[in-house]
């Protein structure tokens, strides 16, 4: 996140718990390709699979090659449109493969066996990658510890990834961070969310900090309130076994959302040095008011349309309860106890089978007063808004009114807009590529810190204790294809706002 990264990031090995898993195929592994294509890997790279499938390096290495293949063409999270073999080959050089169980200490030993004969290539660097289950952190946090694996003896350095989810709630996310920190020092620890790897998430900070127009108006003076939409269209699809017992609640908003919240809150830093980014990041979560039953919504797909084609209600999902309690909805009301935010409200929402795919932060400015304007025929101004997109498609627009052409005062609400894909050349990626590299070289800004995880926690969790103890009784309460449950319109209606239309 520095702004002046060394090209070429010191020697490592990186071994890759979960190699057999979706996430590496999707996410880990082309990401390291597209490094690869930007000549931003190690000079000396080795990258070790463990996993407990029966399989050689060769196997792994075409498995990989051919989920990558199809991903060029069009299946998934496209990298290229065509795999470059040469940079494929390169990559694939580094690659072996160890058969183990997370459990037993014989996997342990063999990944100690092999980062031994590597040392001399990668100069003792190791980085271990959880992308397992978030049942086997903890164990496998203490088998690295209890190996030996995870001590730097001052030559080298030693780091983990940790994917989410960070607990399932406060408690589970204390007692996680106890246990991890036992064997690592919180500088080795890098919690990953791979929506902080997403330019334009970077970017709100350059927005903020590197001009001088819109950071003495970033405040409550000038702001009315903030929207943040996370919104998909997809249903659950095969992840039913995950998310029965996760919800949309814990699966986006004290990592995703909540990140997206603290960008656009947090205090200036001094510098973009990690320690003094996540300082100020860490302040924007213990400034929030815990949430009550009353600030919160919760909602669950129905059957509707999307696109033009019908889609399955939640409980008629593979694996999902035909009585599922599990919210795919969630908006909430949350406020910053601060003096930069103090009675500024933010509204978040995140939900699936919505109408669109959307993430934004909307800011709304407070309104000019209408006095001068009391001859013509203007009613009421239109809002002033700063909208950050973030995706689908990356950019930032400004809304404010303007007079029309003609011989009346007559206003009109315009858009100026500025979209990356005009003014900036996007190297292919998948979202984890400046995440991976900021580990590679030490760089922890764009990682959660312990701090921040529990502080975020206990921000929800008693909305989760209220929920645990009661049934919805109105489950599924909104279409597919639709804004979300009405209730979360009457969220922002007591205040006498509404949300914005999702575009």
């Amino acid at each position: 996140m520095t702004g002046s990264k060394p090209k070429t990031p010191p020697n490592c090995a990186m071994v890759l718990f979960g190699a057999h898993g979706d996430l590496t195929k999707r996410l880990v592994v082309p990401a390291l390709y597209n490094l690869a294509c930007a000549g931003q890997l190690p000079k000396n790279f080795a990258l070790i699979g463990v996993d407990h499938n029966d399989c050689t390096a060769d196997q792994w290495r075409k498995e990989l090659h051919d989920f990558l293949e199809g991903l060029s063409k069009g299946k998934g999270e496209a990298t290229e449109k065509k795999i470059d073999e040469a940079v494929w080959k390169k990559l694939a050089d580094t690659m072996d493969y160890i058969v183990g169980d997370f459990t037993k200490d014989k996997t342990y030993n063999d990944i100690k066996d092999k980062l031994a004969t590597l040392e001399s290539k990668t100069d003792g660097n190791a980085l271990f990658y959880l992308a397992v289950a978030d049942r086997f952190f903890g164990p496998v946090v203490d088998a690295l510890g209890k190996a030996g694996l995870v001590t730097e003896d001052g030559k080298n350095w030693r780091r983990v990834v940790i994917e989410k989810p960070f607990g399932h709630d406060l408690e589970s996310a204390k007692a996680l961070n106890a246990r991890v920190l036992k064997q690592l020092k919180e500088e080795q620890v890098y919690r990953i969310d791979h929506f902080l790897g997403k330019e334009t998430v970077q970017n709100i900070m350059a927005l903020r900090f590197a001009n001088g127009l819109f950071e003495p108006i970033w405040n409550r003076d000038r702001i009315d309130h903030v929207q943040i939409t996370v919104s998909e269209t997809v249903g659950v699809e095969t992840r039913a076994g995950f998310y029965e017992v996760t919800g949309a609640l814990r699966d986006m908003v004290p990592n995703h959302v909540f990140q997206l919240v603290a960008m656009t809150a947090m205090e200036p830093p001094v510098s973009f040095d990690a320690d003094a980014v996540r300082a100020k990041k860490a302040e924007v979560f213990k400034a929030m008011h815990p949430l009550k039953p009353a600030d919160a919504v919760r909602g669950q797909y129905d059957a509707g349309e999307i696109d033009g084609k019908k889609v399955q209600a939640y409980r008629d999902e593979a694996g999902v309860k035909k009585d599922s309690a599990t919210e795919t909805f969630v908006a909430m009301r949350l406020t910053i106890d601060n003096w930069r935010w103090a009675g500024v409200p933010f509204y978040l929402r995140t939900g699936k089978r919505m109408s669109k795919r959307d993430t934004e932060i909307a800011i709304q400015f407070k309104n000019a007063p209408y006095t001068l304007f009391r001859e013509t025929p203007v009613n009421e101004l239109d809002c002033n808004w700063l909208i950050l997109q973030i995706q689908p498609d990356e950019g930032i627009k400004m809304r404010f009114n303007a007079k029309k052409p003609g011989t009346e005062m007559a206003l009109e609400s315009v858009t100026m807009n500025f979209n990356y894909a005009d003014w900036f050349k996007e190297a292919p990626a998948v979202g984890y590529e400046t995440l991976l590299y900021d580990v590679f070289i030490g760089d922890g800004t764009l990682f959660q810190r312990a701090d921040q995880v529990e502080a975020a926690w206990a921000v929800v969790d008693p909305i989760l204790t209220a929920w645990a103890a009661e049934t919805p009784k109105d489950f599924p309460n909104y279409a597919s294809g639709s804004a979300g449950p009405t209730a979360s319109d009457e969220l922002l209606r007591r205040d006498g706002r509404k949300w914005r239309a999702i575009r």
